[in-house]
């Protein structure tokens, strides 16, 4: 197969979708929709030019996709398909070899099967291919209308189509492989002599059959891969489906996945090997699990590296954190962003950390708040224990050393540095350092009132 270019439109606004964002940057599975477009041309197809054709917030969807590989161009104003892939001209000047169109709102076609479609193509010497798929419902796609065989007669959209071509089952699919000479040519022909007075690319093959070019149809069978996002409907139909591909590549590769039903993985997730996700857990952005984790039951983790043997117990929520190898998280912990959890580190129940560094081997098994904080090695943190890292206007760092005790309900007031093998007495609210090896206590007088109850009830 001779190298290819694409031409991926994504100018539309998705009026369907009842949205101020333009349809193809709604995100699906964690990245926005028309990105797996773009992967498909690049990525399965290995096109030698990718065209992306923006209009409606097209800084946006440029800043969205920023890829060096590809060309943009813009759309203004959107005068329909045919004028979409018009605006592309300039790009392909000096290219006269086979461009695919694809749309930006289909994001489950594969790589595979645009491959399969410019094979079909280019072994047949077609001027012309139409993607084609008969869907359980045809209803909202234009409909092809064939004369013998596999050539096309022409494409008719579903507004402007009669009941009796609306009865067509098979549809077309905004796939297209195009030779580029006659591609540009036959759009300068095309017309906006319809109900929507728009520029449609479909007309195309009304002109290559009136030129008796080859224009031929190749029908897809998986119809799955070519659902078109007009609404949020769709949309949430097409997480679905990614979802389960997810999943499925995942348990493929050796990660357990308990109840796939209830677990929600997004695609730019990398998990390692023999880990174990429990139900209803969530899996979001850019996290990078290692190998033999277990995460969940109820757990969220977005934007994380987990290294290798993490355990992260039920109903933990981790962001934009770093937690090392057999470090322990939970049940019931937060971990808010730029926090890390250095080698067999332990954060328990109902702890919350905030941008601080937990040492090798420390623990804060419950009931504490560790922000602005570096926490040296071997360090126990009691329960009831906060850092009071805000003053009001600013945040304040505290520095724990290595091997220190901080006893149970004790307050530490920042800026405070806490030296190796302190102590810190129960109940105790610092405001000032504390030296290496001292023990520090800050409470008041204990006083016992005797009969104290006998009185008041006198009194009352």
């Amino acid at each position: 197969m001779t190298q290819l270019a694409t031409i991926i439109l994504a100018a539309g606004k998705g009026t369907r979708m009842k949205s101020d964002l333009v349809k193809v940057l709604h995100p699906l599975m964690g990245r926005p929709m028309v990105a797996y477009a773009v992967d498909a041309s690049l990525e399965g197809l290995k096109a030698g030019k990718t065209v992306v054709v923006v209009g409606r917030q097209g800084e946006r969807v440029q800043k969205a996709l920023s890829e060096d590989r590809l060309t943009f161009v813009s759309q203004h104003p959107q005068l329909g398909s045919g004028h979409a892939v018009l605006c592309a001209r300039d790009a392909f000047r000096d290219y006269d070899g086979t461009i695919l169109i694809l749309s930006g709102d289909v994001p489950l076609v594969q790589g595979e099967t645009l491959k399969a479609l410019a094979a079909f193509h280019q072994r047949e010497k077609a001027t012309l291919t139409v993607g084609t798929t008969r869907p359980p419902d045809p209803t909202g796609y234009g409909r092809i209308l064939l004369r013998e065989g596999a050539w096309v007669e022409r494409i008719i959209e579903e507004r402007d189509a009669s009941p009796e071509e609306c009865d067509i089952d098979e549809i077309n699919t905004g796939l297209y492989c195009v030779e580029a000479p006659f591609l540009f040519d036959a759009l300068e022909r095309v017309r906006a002599d319809n109900r929507q007075r728009e520029y449609y690319l479909t007309d195309i093959v009304e002109i290559g059959c009136h030129d008796r070019r080859k224009v031929l149809a190749f029908e897809i069978q998986d119809s799955e891969q070519l659902l078109g996002i007009n609404t949020r409907i769709d949309l949430a139909q097409a997480h679905q489906i990614l979802r389960k591909r997810c999943l499925d590549r995942w348990m493929l590769e050796g990660v357990t996945i308990t109840d796939p039903a209830t677990t929600y993985i997004e695609t730019p997730v990398t998990l390692g090997q023999d880990t174990m996700i429990y139900p209803n857990s969530t899996i979001l952005g850019k996290t990078v699990i290692g190998r033999r984790c277990t995460i969940g039951p109820n757990c969220v983790i977005a934007d994380s590296e987990l290294g290798d043997d993490v355990t992260v117990k039920a109903f933990s929520i981790i962001e934009e954190s770093h937690i090392k190898r057999g470090a322990v998280i939970g049940p019931f912990s937060r971990l808010r962003p730029q926090s890390q959890i250095l080698e067999n580190a332990k954060i328990g129940n109902f702890v919350e950390v905030k941008k601080s560094v937990i040492g090798r081997g420390s623990k804060a098994n419950h009931l504490a708040y560790i922000g602005d904080t570096t926490l040296g090695e071997r360090t126990n943190i009691g329960a009831g224990t906060i850092t009071c890292n805000y003053d009001g206007s600013t945040k304040h760092p505290t520095i724990i050393g290595n091997e220190v005790f901080v006893g149970s309900n004790t307050e530490l007031i920042a800026p405070v540095r806490i030296g190796d093998g302190a102590v810190i007495g129960a109940g105790s609210t610092i405001t000032r350092d504390v030296p290496e090896g001292s023990l520090a206590v800050s409470r008041s007088k204990q006083n016992n009132i005797r009969r104290w109850q006998e009185r008041r009830r006198k009194k009352k």
